[in-house]
């Protein structure tokens, strides 16, 4: 299946903060907050969302393409997701600029607070599916610059091309009538808990009524699992136990690679949500969105300890 994500490209610099967000907070002087965390350790990471997403389907054995603009310094960064296995051919350097930079702060409760340069992202309309030499079977729409946002479904629903919109942090920049718009003719949505509620909140849609206007919905809820929503059915996506938690950094785009993997594969929906919360999990427990690896035997082997598969995933190992 030729799977086409679009989003963030980013170089993502990641701090931990000793200590809980929440005891350096005055709820009373939110109006005049001004804080300055002290962290004890910084690390630079490859990151943003649409290659973090492809990184995972590329080490279950996909090839996905990424189409996103990058800046001048992105040369060492195009050869580590080449040597992956992700198709770079369409992440279009834009002369003068940077690549977008993620600064994010985690501290001891896993809490998090970050911050996004756009740079090289700025011009990602400047791209067009209409534009693409093949016609791909699912497009992934994640946050990007947002006119890119709402250009890429109305192309999708103009071609007929199926598409995932995951409006992610992008959902605080949205109008109610903007996230609804590209929710209707989309194929799945994918969002947080938090995120959903803010959905729900702008466009004044409930549960029932999203699902009158998307396939597919999944919501994950952080340690609590996901749950998938379609034709009538619920199904909930459980976690799998960690090893350590090291940083929660890109685990949600590892979710939707693994997904993605399921879905290429034309598994049921609850395997293909196990999969990706195995790979969300290998995410978890290294540092950065791309720092975690593993043979496709060692997740099948880690996979059948946590569910049954009926041998679906021995198709991995043939790739």
């Amino acid at each position: 299946m030729d799977i086409l994500v679009t989003g963030s490209v980013a170089y993502d610099y990641l701090m931990t903060f000793p200590g809980l967000f929440k005891e350096q907070i005055l709820p009373e002087r939110l109006a005049s907050i001004s804080l300055s965390f002290l962290v004890d350790s910084m690390s630079k990471q490859r990151g943003g969302i649409a290659p973090n997403i492809a990184y995972t389907m590329a080490l279950l054995g996909g090839k996905p393409r990424v189409m996103a603009t990058v800046g001048e310094d992105f040369s060492d960064y195009r050869a580590w997701l080449d040597s992956k296995g992700v198709d770079t051919a369409l992440m279009k350097i834009i002369p003068g600029e940077f690549t977008a930079s993620f600064f994010a702060t985690t501290d001891q409760a896993s809490a998090q607070i970050a911050s996004f340069y756009p740079g090289a992202m700025g011009h990602s309309s400047i791209q067009s599916i209409k534009d693409l030499d093949r016609k791909p079977d699912l497009v992934v729409v994640s946050p990007s610059a947002p006119d890119a946002m709402m250009k890429f479904p109305a192309e999708c629903r103009e071609l007929g091309i199926k598409y995932l919109y995951d409006p992610s942090q992008q959902v605080l920049r949205l109008e109610g009538n903007e996230l609804a718009r590209d929710m209707e003719g989309a194929y799945f949505l994918f969002c947080n808990d938090y995120e959903f509620g803010l959905i729900s909140k702008k466009t004044g849609w409930g549960l029932g009524q999203i699902l009158k206007h998307v396939k597919v919905l999944v919501v994950t809820r952080g340690k609590e699992g996901a749950n998938l929503y379609t034709d009538g059915e619920e199904y909930f996506i459980p976690t799998v136990p960690e090893r350590e938690i090291v940083d929660p950094t890109g685990v949600g785009d590892a979710f939707r690679g693994g997904f993605l993997t399921g879905y290429a594969h034309d598994w049921d929906w609850v395997l293909c949500g196990e999969v990706g919360s195995l790979a969300a999990v290998y995410c978890l427990e290294c540092r950065g969105p791309q720092s975690h690896s593993y043979t496709k035997q060692e997740f099948v082997e880690r996979f059948r300890k946590q569910f049954n598969d009926q041998g679906q995933l021995d198709s991995l190992l043939d790739l």
